[in-house]
């Protein structure tokens, strides 16, 4: 055979895998489009929009819904209320999910079931249901205030139910578990060996979690972060639950002015600003730990 004979079958060989390719990735990618933009540039289409009472919507092109979100002092406070909710969250989960995720990965066969099913099992459990359980173990009269109480601890019942500490921690027991399996299976990818020779080599276990182990569980890291974040900044029931109706956040705000006042233009501004809020400083946090964390590897490297 010559030599054009077999560039000319390699060339259609490639050719075939390329549309092999294209002609698997093209139905999932015709299925996001549907499913996820065309909604999502319907929904813009509707912010442009203006609100008539009675009128339902209005056919336009403006941007007044936006502004007045920027300049009303009402839904700034909201928008920091959601940031300060879903921040803190993050920061909890985080400090005490990488303890949990570590024990989990390192757990021998037999108990890692065991402690595996524990984490998995409240994510059977809807949130709307779960915040019903800490109403009940959070209320002036719940599980918490009668034990205290009957111990005389407190003379009085303590208000937690209907603050922001109350939805602090039911979205914090929402996302704890989905943090958890994120860092566990980074951390199960750490060779063990590495941190028993920083050990072997005279560095403590707080040194050697610092330098060895937190560095290289640093992409789960980030991962729960985002995660957690994400799912807190577009938390609904258990702010609407746990937090009553004088604490706000953004997705009870949106249901509010798309349902119950049936003001789709301003509600769709409100769903696209916490969408832009979430997905800028989600991607923010990401490039800056990433450039931490690859400046902390290349230290770590040894000098050649």
């Amino acid at each position: 055979m010559s030599a054009g004979a077999l560039t000319s079958d390699a060339t259609a060989a490639r050719a075939r895998r390329r549309f092999g390719a294209a002609g698997l990735i093209t139905p999932a990618t015709l299925l996001v489009v549907l499913i996820l933009l065309l909604p999502l540039l319907l929904l813009f289409r509707y912010s442009l929009n203006r609100f008539e009472p009675g009128q339902f919507m209005v056919e336009a092109l403006t941007v007044e819904n936006y502004v007045n979100l920027v300049t009303d002092s009402y839904y700034r406070n909201v928008m920091l209320t959601t940031l300060w909710v879903a921040a803190s969250c993050t920061l909890i989960c985080i400090v005490a999910g990488f303890p949990a995720a570590y024990v989990l990965a390192r757990a021998r066969s037999r108990w890692k079931s065991i402690l595996l099913l524990a984490v998995v099992l409240p994510l059977f459990v809807g949130n709307a249901v779960r915040a019903a359980g800490w109403m009940v173990l959070l209320g002036n009269r719940g599980v918490l205030n009668s034990s205290l109480t009957w111990l005389g601890v407190i003379e009085q019942p303590v208000q937690i139910m209907y603050t922001p500490l109350a939805v602090v921690i039911g979205i914090t027991a929402v996302n704890l578990p989905f943090v958890v399996l994120t860092m566990q299976s980074v951390i199960e990818s750490i060779d063990r060996a590495l941190e028993e020779a920083a050990l072997s080599l005279g560095a403590g276990p707080v040194r050697t979690f610092f330098k060895v182990t937190l560095p290289l569980a640093m992409p789960g890291v980030i991962a729960g972060t985002i995660l957690s974040f994400i799912l807190g900044m577009n938390a609904y029931a258990t702010p609407v639950l746990l937090g009553g109706p004088q604490f706000q956040m953004m997705a009870p705000t949106v249901y509010k002015r798309i349902v119950e006042q049936a003001n789709w233009p301003f509600g769709a501004a409100l769903a696209f600003l916490l969408m832009a809020v979430t997905l800028i400083l989600s991607t923010v946090s990401h490039l800056l730990v990433q450039r931490h964390y690859r400046r902390t590897m290349a230290r770590a490297e040894p000098a050649h």
